[in-house]
């Protein structure tokens, strides 16, 4: 009776401090898109669109907090837990540490069955629903199909870069065209500023680039064959490049569910029947590597509970930035594998769909010792 009545009494504490935790999260990674919406709403986008993106950016938002969310309230509450002395208390009256934690190890294992229906299903299709947004807002604002700071592939055979954007003026533009069959850079387009127009029956888009600098490249040895420049260089973009026959946006590996890429995975040359031989392993290894990381983000949960049990009863602290920065480090530990396999995947014999399981599983190993040896 006494061990229901204090497994109530920490599940229903940390299942309330959980909930406040991804309130606060979600509120701070959404903070640059309040921004990027502000921006939109400047630029004269409707509102209602603005507020669809919002709504289906949650999903793929909750796949990044539910995890930091569990890891966070496990140090903290478990902190607290034991600093004021709860856990000898109730070691000392014959509840073992397993008792203990098992409410909270089956909250967190219910919210790991949550995570993958999230990351398998809900998520692809909202990042897909996402993308096919971004191509309506395209009608209203092309720019948009742009993103400052980081380098877009949605057009095929070419990536564009643009340093900032201001109005219809792009500043610092990096344009690259690669060789459909050789998978290796043609030549690389540099401009410090670029004007763009948008022709909405043809649905192309005109950059009248300014201060031009052009690379050629040796397709041989890639290495740079001859640099030209130019005070000025039209750049023609067609947005129809990126929509399919039907209209529709195409998909990516990360737009499809964890079946679909399973099948894609299988047949890959019937999923993308323009794909050339040299992209075939790349291609398969990226798939796998995204099929993994959903699960390894869904047994998070899980494994941050057993190691974070054990770091939180050790910490024996009731200050909250010692639990935060604790789980930030653990956090940073476990995402820094998903970034490595990711950054492999041009490497697929090196299996780096492999790479995410290590923080999962050493999570979980880890903190069954640990609990083991504070029984």
């Amino acid at each position: 009776m006494m061990v229901r009545v204090l497994n109530r009494y920490v599940g229903w504490d940390f299942l309330k401090s959980f909930l406040l935790t991804v309130a606060v999260l979600t509120f701070v990674m959404y903070i640059g898109t309040v921004v990027k919406a502000i921006d939109y709403m400047t630029r004269g986008v409707s509102g209602l669109l603005i507020m669809r993106i919002f709504a289906i950016q949650i999903p793929f938002t909750l796949t990044f907090v539910i995890p930091m969310s569990v890891l966070t309230t496990v140090l903290l509450h478990f902190g607290r837990l034991s600093a004021d002395g709860e856990i000898t208390a109730m070691k000392a009256s014959g509840i073992s540490l397993w008792q203990i934690a098992s409410p909270v190890l089956l909250i967190a294992a219910l919210l790991s069955g949550l995570c993958l229906y999230i990351n398998s299903e809900v998520a692809p299709a909202s990042h897909y629903a996402r993308r096919q947004l971004t191509h309506d807002l395209g009608d209203e604002d092309p720019l948009a199909l742009l993103s400052e700071g980081t380098f877009v592939d949605d057009f095929p055979g070419v990536k564009i870069y643009c340093g900032k954007k201001d109005g219809h003026r792009i500043e610092d533009l990096i344009f690259i065209k690669f060789d459909d069959e050789a998978a290796a850079a043609e030549f690389e387009l540099k401009a410090k500023v670029g004007i763009a127009t948008y022709d909405a029956t043809n649905r192309t888009m005109r950059i009248d680039l300014q201060q031009v600098r052009i690379s050629e490249f040796d397709p041989a040895t890639g290495a740079a064959a001859r640099t030209l420049s130019a005070d000025s260089y039209p750049l023609q973009l067609n947005l129809d490049s990126i929509l399919s026959r039907h209209g529709q946006v195409r998909k990516k590996p990360s737009d499809m569910g964890f079946l679909e890429l399973v099948m894609a995975i299988r047949n890959i040359r019937q999923v993308f029947p323009d794909i050339q031989e040299p992209h075939v392993a790349p291609m398969r290894a990226k798939m796998a590597v995204d099929a993994t990381q959903r699960l390894a983000l869904s047994l998070a949960c899980l494994s941050f509970a057993m190691l974070g049990i054990p770091l939180g009863i050790q910490s024996s602290r009731r200050e909250s930035s010692v639990g935060i920065g604790l789980a930030l480090v653990v956090f940073f530990l476990f995402y820094m594998f998903i970034i490595v396999a990711n950054a492999l995947v041009d490497k697929p014999e090196w299996r780096s769909d492999l790479l995410p399981w290590i923080p999962v599983l050493g999570a979980q190993a880890g903190g069954a010792w640990l609990m083991h040896r504070r029984r």
